[in-house]
């Protein structure tokens, strides 16, 4: 509790500022007296304290992250905000989420949803990853994600019969995946979520926020809404 209360103080002593806590006659003793006494004020002012040290983390990746692979990006490729979802195709919470994200974009004309793969749930994960960049460079990317989700299971079978339901060229991804042409980028996305601190699978950003899970329409579109308003 020591620790919260502490915490507390000092994002407090940052909304005041300097001026108004020397001028007020503020100390820490005092400032821990009136949360003691009004604790209602403990989870507006840890909730500020997480969402500034969600930004902290996100804003120097910012750039990097909103900016898709070639290709793997749903809804509006120029649209104003911009949804980054990580995932997994072994993932029953993305699976479930497909129906969330298509529902997203039909509300909103101005949505890009940007897929970065995020392959750390099966041995299969990364082969499907990589068919999926394939498919992006063909242009085939919306086709085969969606495809890829209907199946269960991430079988060596599974993930052709999605990528030829696509109208992927399989000569073509089969060279580009053997050539190694996807490792990077793949690789990139898993130090970006562990630099973001995201554990699994699906995690989003937009704007300020960061989200784990499935959190369903109504709180992405409040996530949406708040940084069109930002």
């Amino acid at each position: 509790m020591r620790w919260i209360i502490t915490t507390v103080v000092a994002v407090i002593a940052g909304f005041a500022g300097a001026a108004a806590w020397d001028y007020s006659g503020l100390a820490p003793d005092r400032t821990r007296e009136s949360i003691m006494a009004n604790p209602e004020m403990l989870p507006e002012a840890i909730e500020e304290l997480q969402r500034r040290e969600t930004v902290a983390r996100l804003e120097p990746m910012r750039s990097e992250i909103e900016t898709p692979f070639p290709g793997a990006v749903l809804g509006n490729p120029n649209g104003e905000i911009t949804l980054v979802e990580f995932s997994d195709y072994a993932c029953g919470y993305c699976r479930m989420s497909v129906d969330h994200v298509n529902q997203l974009i039909a509300a909103n004309p101005d949505l890009r949803v940007v897929i970065r793969e995020y392959p750390i749930l099966s041995a299969g994960s990364a082969d499907a990853a990589r068919m999926a960049l394939a498919a992006a460079q063909q242009g085939k990317f919306e086709e085969f994600h969606n495809a890829m989700f209907s199946f269960e299971g991430l079988t060596p079978e599974n993930i052709e019969q999605a990528a030829q339901q696509s109208g992927v060229d399989m000569e073509q991804a089969r060279a580009s995946i053997e050539s190694g042409a996807f490792e990077s980028q793949l690789q990139n996305n898993v130090f970006l979520a562990r630099n973001m601190g995201l554990s699994g699978t699906p995690a989003w950003v937009v704007g300020d926020q960061v989200l784990s899970g499935a959190v369903g329409v109504a709180t992405l579109s409040a996530a949406i809404e708040e940084a069109r308003d930002s």
